[in-house]
């Protein structure tokens, strides 16, 4: 669940995001921006662009609360580059500028889940970038990263100045059939998988169907897939099997059968209906219980090796 640039998987929209990236810190201003849906992979991508920069060329600062005003705001950006946080709007700029103005270093600021600013934090945030030096170079570089909204937000004529500064812009979208089959394996490959078990086509083609290609739903399902196979010492993940299980992550969460259920009188309902809605349960209860068992006998062999 946590982003990790060493897991980073190049699908095509994620190179070319990255190749955006990169072309926008080639100009050395400005602003660059990157959206895309809760999970796709906003924060691993700039997790490996730090991981590709040069520390002796850049520095680089991240601000990952943003639901805060534009004065909070101007506050963490100037401690994120040790600057003095005290003192009137004008007084904190200028200690950001002479901050940004120490060693050879080109300075970043990454803005994460930029979609939570509000208009007046936008525009401090463009004031930053407005920043130069002694001989007029800019000082600093803003990367935005947010949610769909976040270009509906700089959409807004409001920010007019802020969005004339943006010099490449992306959208991450889900991956295709193919780029999920292939992100799996990656990032099974990246553990050390030799091959067992097994995914047949059609199981991954269920992965895809049931995540939209969303990197992060699929770690999510595909975790679950393969602790039901441990359960179930199989060596061979089915479409069936991961069916199931996504079922029983709708469940969990309470928006399958389970969640339905709930608040709704049971004789109200079809016969029919109601049967399939106890076998859900009853399904999702013998699963737990397994569960419960094979970890509950895991935990006692490793005491018994201590």
């Amino acid at each position: 669940m946590t982003p990790n640039a060493r897991l980073f998987f190049p699908s095509s929209g994620h190179s070319r995001a990255e190749r955006h990236l990169l072309f926008g810190l080639s100009q050395g201003e400005g602003f660059v921006v990157v959206t895309g849906e809760v999970g796709a992979g906003k924060t691993t991508l700039v997790e490996r662009l730090c991981a590709r920069l040069d520390p002796s060329g850049f520095a680089v600062a991240r601000i990952a609360t943003t639901q805060v005003a534009a004065d909070d705001l101007l506050a963490l950006a100037a401690d994120a580059f040790g600057a003095p946080m005290e003192g009137s709007k004008a007084t904190v700029l200028r200690a950001v500028g002479n901050a940004l103005q120490t060693g050879p270093q080109r300075h970043v600021l990454i803005v994460d889940e930029a979609q939570a600013l509000p208009f007046a934090a936008l525009e401090e945030l463009r004031m930053l970038s407005n920043l130069t030096g002694d001989q007029g170079q800019p000082l600093l570089q803003i990367i935005l990263l947010g949610q769909p909204q976040l270009r509906r937000t700089l959409s807004s004529p409001d920010l007019d100045q802020l969005r004339q500064r943006i010099l490449a812009s992306y959208h991450l979208t889900g991956l295709s059939a193919e780029e999920t089959h292939a992100y799996v394996e990656h990032r099974l490959r990246a553990v050390g998988w030799d091959g067992r078990p097994n995914w047949e086509p059609e199981a991954l083609d269920s992965v895809h169907r049931h995540s939209a290609g969303i990197p992060r739903r699929i770690n999510r399902l595909c975790s679950r897939v393969l602790l039901a196979g441990a359960l179930e010492e199989t060596w061979t993940f089915t479409s069936g099997l991961v069916e199931s299980t996504a079922q029983e992550l709708e469940d969990d969460l309470g928006a399958g059968p389970r969640g339905a259920m709930a608040g709704q009188n049971f004789g109200d309902g079809d016969p029919a209906e109601l049967a399939r809605r106890l076998g859900s349960v009853e399904g999702m209860i013998a699963r737990h219980d397994r569960v419960l068992g094979r970890l509950a006998d895991l935990f006692n062999m490793q005491r018994s090796k201590a």
